[in-house]
């Protein structure tokens, strides 16, 4: 073998490990997913999501991954879910308002949007409506500001109205602090 060929062969070889490390797929964009229910109840609102995100140019599987987590019911799964979260080191978490809370338990650092929450300040998620602060951000309906509201309507529509009765779930926080304003 000639000398050039010999040093090229070994030029060669001494490159080969860069070559297959710059070949290695870089890692995706991951998003987190906390549905609080099952897939199948959550499938309405994760198909708009995910086609929001593609109309957005982020693609599932291409420049971009969703890991999905169902808490089917069990808002105690929150806390293990979210630690799961953290340690595959997600991008962000998008969830739910009472999933968040677990989420942001974990972590001060991963961004957290959460998709609902009747009151994120009260519910300890955001310092202000206006300004949040911290890693967690998300949407609010400020339903509880509108329950007095809607009892007055009520009684203007049905004015020999003496008794209302309402049902709400006790572990549901936002129905809670809802019916609180009733009283």
């Amino acid at each position: 073998m000639r000398r050039r060929e010999f040093i090229t062969l070994l030029g060669g070889a001494a490159a080969w490990p860069l070559v297959a490390r710059a070949q290695q797929a870089a890692r995706l964009p991951t998003i987190g997913f906390l549905g609080a229910a099952t897939a199948s109840a959550w499938e309405p609102w994760t198909a708009a999501f995910v086609r929001r995100l593609r109309e957005l140019g982020w693609i599932e599987g291409h420049n971009l991954t969703i890991e999905y987590r169902w808490a089917e019911g069990r808002s105690e799964r929150f806390d293990e879910i979210a630690t799961e979260f953290v340690r595959l080191k997600v991008d962000v978490v998008v969830t739910g308002g009472n999933a968040a809370i677990a989420v942001k338990r974990v972590t001060s650092v991963i961004p957290i949007v959460f998709v609902l929450a009747v009151d994120p300040v009260g519910m300890g998620l955001v310092a202000s409506l206006s300004h949040p602060g911290g890693n967690v951000t998300g949407l609010s309906n400020q339903q509880s500001d509108t329950a007095g509201k809607r009892v007055e309507l009520l009684r203007e529509v049905v004015p020999d109205l003496h008794r209302l009765a309402i049902m709400a779930s006790i572990g549901f926080p936002e129905a809670v602090q809802e019916a609180a304003t009733f009283r």
